[in-house]
């Protein structure tokens, strides 16, 4: 699977170990960044990683902050993205069974390195549950709605 993979300074430990782990499992790892542990500003690595999904560079990115929460708005403001921000295995893999999450946000404040591992690999091995197909369109209906305005 191609995966895009970025973060700010304040999870760059995290962000290699993820992607280290992804390319060893065989997965081909794009890095947006950041490479340095210098302060920097997260929306310029987050919204470049989803644009590369949604142009279909990339299947699927995993982003990384403090909190991850700036990474998850930033995701979700890129047209056609849902991401989710998970806090534990379960959220991570329950992001792509109920909600088909194509990029996946952590926060290194709150998350170690080995959970992290674990919920990517969670959520990259789930699959969408269809059930929840209509609330995917009505979410996109509201994307579309917003577009529009």
């Amino acid at each position: 699977m191609r995966i895009a993979i970025a973060s700010d300074h304040a999870a760059l430990d995290h962000k290699t170990a993820i992607a280290a782990h992804l390319r060893a499992q065989g997965h081909a790892v794009e890095d947006f960044g950041t490479e340095s542990p210098a302060s920097c500003d997260y929306p310029d690595y987050a919204a470049p990683a989803c644009q590369a999904v949604a142009a279909g560079r990339a299947e699927r990115a995993v982003l990384i902050c403090g909190s991850g929460i700036g990474v998850s708005i930033v995701a979700n403001k890129v047209p056609g993205i849902r991401c989710g921000l998970a806090h534990s295995v379960e959220t991570a893999r329950l992001a792509r069974e109920h909600n088909d999450a194509q990029a996946l946000a952590l926060g290194a404040r709150f998350v170690d390195v080995p959970t992290a591992l674990a919920m990517v690999d969670a959520w990259l091995t789930a699959t969408f549950e269809t059930r929840h197909q209509r609330r995917l369109d009505k979410i996109a209906a509201c994307e579309r709605a917003g577009l529009q305005s």
